[in-house]
């Protein structure tokens, strides 16, 4: 939004600016933020930022934790939902004593993966469009303590609350896909998130009520740079939830918050691209890829395993990836095939906009994280050279859920469950270390956080469903 700080500076006085709110992501991809009076946004603090504790959020040991935020000025938006007139930065976090880029902050790897990127000579840059599914609930309650466990959630346009009486108007499980108004009843709701968004400079594609009959929907943004997509996923979180909050509404990027309904993901469209045209495009090629793009692909399906670990980090995110839904289970690449780890979409062949999609990972992750596990992934199989087809991973385009159990056993599976994915990454982690991106002690720590307080914490406890299988064993 600005250019420097004489531009925000005077962006504050003309537009009666009462309070700069800088925004910042915690270690597992969360916001935090500190907020200070317009009359203290100065050029000091511009540049040296604010102190903040990066113990408390994961960044670092309690023993050293002082750290500073500081603003991207690209990067400010009015909040709407605040108020007093506030602008709104994302931040970057930096040492408090040099005032050097933190090699831990999320976003500072992502930077160092585009800076990566260019220094390989392969492409100018990479772009990115995330798939935004969610639920939007009327209400939730949860409860977890050692002698009572359980949750509700509720929608009006669940179908199971057609024995209650009303307008009839109720969508059926699995039945939501583009549903048209009087069904949709989220129309007007998303319209006002995504006329938000814009408002806040994330440009939006389209949005529409999603295959999840009781209040699943989706925003689409059209692709940006690795960066620049990695804020606009914090935003779209932010604002969806904060507008459905304004009408006592809930929103939620759980996978899989309705057993036996459609989960949520968030589906990675990506390209490589040098002077305004795509990398991956070949008009020779199978479903109009180049080569580069098929050894990207190798690269992204040969690691998916230990990808996942980063991608899809919770315990949750293993409910959504079952078979028997549009959420794939194993590795292998297709045209248009929406069970495929890798989906080619038929409506992208052209030289500008030639792609592929990544379809496993989902919103529990750490967007910068996320966005950079993969390009690190897609960028190893081009320098290795590693063809998916060699590899095994197809092209199928076929249903290889009506394949035999035999031939299905011929294509690599993508990890079961949390701790799977953590293993594999602990066993494959090379292609995150190059050019130094990441580092093993980050990995390490990710690793260890993941199993002990998430992986195992959800293993040691009794689920509900196992009182209704065994307890008058």
């Amino acid at each position: 939004m600005f250019h420097d700080f004489d531009d925000a500076r005077q962006f504050v006085v003309d537009n009666d600016v009462r309070m700069v709110d800088l925004k910042y992501t915690d270690l597992w991809g969360s916001w935090h933020h500190v907020t200070v009076p317009a009359t203290q946004f100065t050029l000091a603090l511009a540049e040296g930022g604010v102190g903040f504790d990066a113990s408390s959020v994961g960044l670092k040991p309690l023993k050293a934790g002082d750290m500073v935020v500081v603003p991207d000025l690209s990067t400010g938006f009015m909040d709407p939902f605040c108020d007093a007139s506030t602008l709104g930065f994302i931040c970057s976090s930096k040492e408090a004593d040099t005032r050097q880029d933190f090699p831990r902050d999320p976003r500072n790897i992502a930077r160092r993966a585009e800076a990566y990127l260019r220094e390989m000579g392969i492409a100018d840059e990479s772009r990115w469009g995330p798939e935004f599914e969610f639920y939007i609930f009327d209400s939730v309650a949860f409860e977890n303590t050692v002698h009572r466990v359980g949750y509700r959630l509720e929608s009006a346009e669940g179908v199971w609350n057609s024995p209650q009486g009303g307008l009839g108007h109720y969508i059926p499980m699995h039945g939501g896909y583009h549903a048209h108004p009087p069904k949709d009843s989220l129309y007007n709701l998303r319209t006002e998130m995504c006329l938000y968004l814009e408002a806040m400079g994330v440009p939006i594609k389209y949005h529409h009520h999603e295959v999840g009959g009781p209040g699943q929907v989706e925003i689409e943004t059209p692709l940006m740079g690795l960066l620049e997509s990695a804020d606009a996923t914090m935003l779209v979180k932010y604002v969806t939830k904060m507008t459905a909050a304004s009408y006592d509404q809930t929103v939620t990027f759980m996978p899989k918050p309705i057993f036996g309904e459609a989960g949520n993901g968030m589906h990675f469209h990506q390209m490589l691209m040098r002077d305004g045209l795509s990398l991956f495009y070949d008009p020779e090629g199978y479903a109009g890829l180049s080569q580069m793009a098929l050894y990207y692909i190798g690269g992204l399906l040969s690691h998916a395993p230990a990808l996942l670990a980063l991608t899809n980090p919770s315990t949750n995110s293993y409910r959504r990836l079952v078979p028997g839904y549009e959420a794939p289970v194993n590795r292998f690449f297709s045209v248009g095939n929406r069970s495929a780890a890798v989906r080619i979409p038929l409506y992208a062949n052209t030289p500008t906009d030639q792609r592929l999609e990544f379809r496993p990972p989902d919103a529990t992750c750490n967007v910068y994280l996320a966005l950079t596990a993969q390009l690190m992934a897609g960028l190893d199989g081009i320098l290795n050279g590693i063809d998916p087809t060699e590899a095994g991973f197809g092209p199928f385009d076929a249903n290889v859920f009506a394949w035999s159990e035999k031939d299905r056993e011929k294509i690599g599976g993508l990890p079961a469950s949390l701790g799977e994915a953590l293993e594999a990454l602990e066993a494959d982690q090379g292609f995150l270390l190059n050019g130094g991106v990441m580092d093993e002690e980050f990995i390490q720590d990710w690793i260890d956080y993941k199993m002990t307080y998430e992986h195992l914490e959800v293993r040691d406890r009794p689920h509900p469903y196992e009182m209704a299988l065994y307890f008058d064993v």
